[in-house]
């Protein structure tokens, strides 16, 4: 039987600046092992498969894979798969312009603003705590970050959905032409049961952001909506009354070739994560078990 499938573009600027996600929209009825061996098939960062809700609240259910486990939550499947049920007619926003997203971080708001190609939708990320400091980092950090000039936050480990260690750069230009050492990060992922290393920098627009997620076996991340989600809870607790305070833009990717645009909103304790998606491929899959 066809299956509906979608490749997307998730937080991009332009058609090929975001993030790769597919997306499987009909799934009911595959298997772990079958959803896993087609997203390792896939060999994109993340795939999705929508399906029917479990919980009580939630409008749909997405489960998401990367090419070699399932993960609870991730910020571009979250959106991208928003994206997908909307186009599929799977859900409609309520008068609030909200729908619900299972995944297994919990029930999700997501925002949908504007419709066709303009639209923006964007995720209430999970709280977020720090809880470790650069101490806990050892000369493994400290390594990794020896000789960059640090900004105003301290290098912490922030958790919230996922687990990273965000650190500030003083300069974006420094932050864009850095060379980090990746076997370094890796065993600073693998030592401290973290994805890895965001590191951030502020921009006249916002916020510069590189992500490297070894911990999971990616050199860099283009499009991280999840981290910058992290990055926005540590950035609104410790920096309150500052420009970013209330919200900012994030760019991403530009070091690997791609050009994400990512949309942070504050307000509180609230941090929503968001931006455009554009539907690159649009088509059926023909899956058989082996």
């Amino acid at each position: 039987m066809s299956i509906r499938y979608k490749q997307l573009d998730v937080f991009a600027a332009r058609h090929g600046g975001g993030n790769p996600l597919g997306v499987v929209i009909d799934a009911d009825g595959w298997s772990d092992a079958r959803m896993q061996r087609f997203a390792h098939w896939t060999n994109l960062v993340e795939t999705t498969f929508l399906l029917p809700p479990t919980a009580a609240k939630a409008d749909y259910r997405a489960r998401i894979f990367t090419p070699s486990k399932e993960i609870p939550f991730a910020g571009h499947p979250t959106i991208g798969s928003a994206h997908a049920a909307l186009d599929a007619g799977l859900v409609r926003p309520g008068a609030d312009g909200i729908v619900w997203q299972e995944c297994g971080a919990g029930v999700l708001p997501i925002l949908v603003e504007g419709d066709g190609a303009t639209r923006e939708l964007f995720v209430q990320a999970p709280k977020a705590r720090v809880v470790r400091d650069a101490g806990c980092g050892g000369e493994t950090l400290s390594s990794v970050l020896y000789g960059i000039r640090l900004g105003a936050l301290p290098p912490v480990c922030v958790e919230g959905g996922r687990r990273w260690w965000v650190a500030e750069f003083a300069d974006e230009a420094d932050l864009r032409t850095w060379h980090p050492d990746h076997a370094a990060i890796r065993a600073l992922a693998l030592a401290t049961d973290t994805l890895g290393l965001c590191v951030f920098a502020r921009s006249p627009e916002g916020l510069a952001v590189r992500a490297f997620p070894a911990g999971v076996g990616i050199v860099e991340d283009p499009a991280s909506g999840a981290a910058n989600g992290l990055i926005a809870a540590y950035v609104a607790t410790h920096d309150t009354s500052g420009t970013l305070s209330r919200g900012y833009v994030v760019s991403q990717g530009r070091e690997v070739g791609h050009d994400a645009r990512i949309i942070i909103r504050i307000d509180g304790d609230d941090v929503w994560v968001g931006g455009r998606t554009n539907t690159i491929v649009d088509g059926v899959v023909d899956w058989r078990d082996a």
